[in-house]
């Protein structure tokens, strides 16, 4: 429960005088609820007695009827008005939670990031975030309300009716929805998880299905993960089942609680309304209020199949937000495109865990306006050295430093790196730009497309507006890495780091694009991984590695 609170938490943070709104209107919503089902008991016993009494001509039909047609409709307006507030709230809190976890996941290191597999993280994150929009919803919100409702209750019947009616109703209702609660989060934990992991496989298999089902067909595979697929989803129903049977006990559970709370409200009002302590309508308030108050407890079923997807999904945001938010509040502001940035590396060394050094002792300043190229065989360590000028890899000796701060603390786009793989999104050119610049207008991004020389093409192939496949699907390999090149100038960053930007490209090509590159980035420090002449070439210095 204590990651459960600390994810509400996080969540009240953007989203608190909303939430707050909710949590008052459910709150009323359950306290109406329970003053409409007394006050119509009340209503109901008190005017039989006036009739059989004979005093039915002289009893006052006309306000109890108001106001029981009053909370009707109020009741029913401030529970629109909290679905409203609490869902749209949530929505937002889930929309702000993603953005945190795939910062979070964006600031891992490089070796981690290698080792993960899109699908596979995407769709963990989406579960996630999916479980957690029942932490306030059928959690938080509907214990604090129904607990501050109890707490009411409590007390208007203690004044209305008598303190040995209100009570019992109050203890029972707390400690055995508290007993349901515990005893099904304890029962429903297991299945949970497993369904959540079954759903997760399914999905990583079926995604790997849709994606390779040629090879698997080549290689006579397509059976076997058909099949895998099929199995991960059995195992989701299968746990799925196990979970809904918790739940429909728990439900069961909370009924029995519910008609207990009733029945020894009836008894003991009956019985002081026999003695003459209270009257029959207020015995009557007592028993009524008690049916009403199931409400309080109702969300806990919910809760209670939820609770095991809800704990992992909380474990797993925790350790992703939490390095998301230590990072973002230690990291210094962007550089401003004014400032003369000064690109340092001080004996710089790196290897991994322990084995032999890919780069050690190196030592490289860059100045603004300068474009150094690295070269060397394959493996030697130039995008190793990319990598830690990006802020990627930690150096294991040394630091790299720009403008005397160590990069691994800037700002997250104040260094732009471009490595071999292109990542482009389904969607058109234009929308693969603007998530470098998202209010660049068209002119600006024509002129990106021109700096790199793919204009023409793109204008060709119907211009901003094209549409691209997934990851790209619809570009040769040549025309996604200017395409990326492109989104890297409309950052118009302080540094830009290039990983063989040429691969691919011919070589008027290629000198139209370095010349492109240098022209549209004149003040930028660039720093380069150059195999081919054209790139070396472009240089105004050139670094031998190995």
């Amino acid at each position: 429960m204590a990651k459960l609170w600390h994810i509400f938490r996080l969540m009240m943070r953007g989203e608190a005088k909303s939430l707050w709104r909710g949590l008052l209107l459910s709150a009323l919503v359950l306290m109406m609820g329970a003053a409409l089902l007394g006050l119509s008991g009340w209503f109901i016993v008190a005017a039989s007695a006036a009739g059989l009494l004979g005093t039915g001509a002289v009893f006052d039909v006309f306000r109890p009827s108001a106001m029981v047609r009053f909370l009707a409709i109020g009741r029913t307006a401030t529970r629109y008005g909290e679905r409203i507030l609490t869902h749209d709230a949530t929505l937002r809190a889930l929309t702000r939670l993603r953005v945190t976890l795939l910062s979070g996941l964006a600031k891992r290191s490089h070796e981690r990031l290698i080792r993960l597999r899109g699908a596979q993280a995407l769709n963990r994150i989406i579960a996630d975030v999916d479980a957690l929009d029942g932490v306030p919803l059928r959690l938080f919100l509907p214990l604090i309300a129904g607990g501050a409702t109890q707490l009411l209750a409590l007390l208007f019947l203690s004044w209305l009716v008598d303190w040995r009616v209100a009570l019992p109703i109050f203890l029972i209702f707390t400690f055995g929805a508290l007993a349901v609660l515990l005893w099904g989060i304890r029962r429903a934990r297991v299945p949970s998880r497993r369904a959540e992991a079954a759903a997760q496989a399914f999905r990583t298999r079926f995604i790997d299905l849709l994606t390779s089902r040629e090879d698997l067909a080549l290689y006579g595979q397509l059976p076997d993960q058909s099949e895998a697929c099929l199995s991960a989803e059995a195992r989701r129903q299968a746990a799925a089942t196990a979970t809904d049977f918790v739940e429909r006990q728990a439900g069961a559970a909370l009924m029995v609680i519910s008609a207990l709370a009733a029945a020894v409200a009836l008894w003991i009002g009956g019985d002081l309304a026999q003695a003459g302590v209270i009257t029959p309508a207020q015995a009557a308030i007592g028993f009524f209020a008690a049916l009403a108050l199931m409400e309080t407890v109702a969300p806990l079923r919910r809760a209670v199949a939820e609770m095991g997807r809800m704990i992992g999904a909380a474990r797993r945001v925790i350790a992703l937000t939490e390095g998301a938010l230590q990072e973002g509040q230690g990291a210094d502001p962007e550089l401003s495109r004014a400032t003369p940035v000064q690109l340092r590396f001080d004996q710089v060394g790196f290897a991994r865990n322990g084995a032999q050094p890919v780069i050690e002792g190196f030592d490289l300043s860059l100045g603004a306006s300068e474009w150094v190229a690295l070269k060397g065989p394959s493996g030697v360590g130039k995008s190793t050295v990319l990598l830690m000028a990006a802020g990627a890899l930690a150096p294991t000796q040394g630091q790299v430093t720009l403008n005397g701060q160590p990069v691994t603390e800037l700002a997250p786009g104040t260094v732009t790196l471009v490595g071999q793989r292109a990542a482009l999104i389904q969607g058109s050119i234009a929308e693969n730009l603007r998530l470098a610049a998202p209010e660049a207008d068209d002119a600006a991004l024509h002129a990106a497309l021109r700096a790199v020389a793919l204009d023409e093409v793109i204008a060709a192939k119907g211009g901003l507006e094209t549409g691209l496949g997934p990851r790209g699907a619809g570009l040769s390999g040549g025309e996604t890495r200017r395409l990326v090149l492109a989104r890297a100038l409309l950052k118009q960053p302080s540094v830009l780091l290039l990983d063989e930007p040429t691969e691919g490209l011919d070589h008027p090509t290629a000198e139209r694009v370095l010349a492109g590159i240098r022209a549209a980035l004149p003040q930028a420090v660039i720093l380069m991984a150059a195999h081919r002449a054209e790139e070396q070439g472009a240089a105004d210095k050139i670094v031998t590695l190995g």
